[in-house]
């Protein structure tokens, strides 16, 4: 399989579908996408099983699931986060969408990582405890003092347990940040790499590797 710059690819996301042309990133909605892009020539990954047999009708399409891997994945482990994974030989990999997913990659091999609700999710549990929590997220929120808010709290204790949890994992390691909140989230790290294109790249190394 050959890569070159005609060649579309697509990351097909719980949410989004997001189509890399070559130049920049696009965040179309399924329908959309498949309007503008059935009669082109498209390489995509997907996590979203209600669209496979949709998907697969589109005859310039291609599945290419099946050539992502990496060393140490276990066997429900997403495609986007493996494609995310071998973007860099090592790092801790972020993918902040629906859900924020954390990977660790130590010279190539799959080291572990978990699973955290995405920051919507975060605040819309708030809400279902009591409309009282009803709020929206502080961005330009600052962790140096605690807040004296309700909305600044749950900002707060969103955030920081997040930070928390990713901080535990670093040892050294870059951080690389994805996905539509990542260059939120990556604002409180120092040293740290965001990068939409990041699950592009391992698609395309994987492409080359095993084209």
């Amino acid at each position: 399989m050959n890569l070159n710059d005609n060649v579309l690819l697509a990351d097909i996301g719980n949410t989004y579908f997001h189509v890399y042309d070559g130049t920049h990133v696009e965040h179309l909605l399924y329908e959309d996408a498949l309007v503008k892009y059935q009669d082109k020539v498209l390489y995509y990954i997907s996590v979203n099983h209600h669209l496979g047999a949709q998907i697969e009708k589109v005859v310039l399409w291609k599945n290419i699931s099946s050539l992502i891997s990496i060393e140490g994945e276990y066997e429900t482990m997403g495609v986007d986060r493996k494609a995310l994974c071998i973007s860099h030989h090592s790092g801790v990999f972020i993918d902040a969408g629906s859900a924020i997913t954390v990977d660790v990659v130590e010279k190539g091999v799959y080291m572990g990582g978990f699973i955290l609700p995405g920051l919507k999710a975060y605040v819309e549990s708030y809400k279902s405890i009591s409309s009282v929590l009803d709020i929206v997220l502080n961005k330009e929120l600052k962790l140096e003092h605690l807040p004296i808010t309700t909305k600044d709290g749950i900002s707060y204790g969103i955030i920081a347990s997040i930070k928390a949890l990713i901080d535990q994992q670093r040892e050294g390691k870059t951080l690389y940040f994805t996905g539509g909140d990542g260059k939120f989230l990556s604002s409180f790290f120092e040293e740290v790499i965001y990068d939409e294109m990041l699950v592009f790249n391992g698609m395309q190394q994987a492409i080359m590797n095993k084209g």
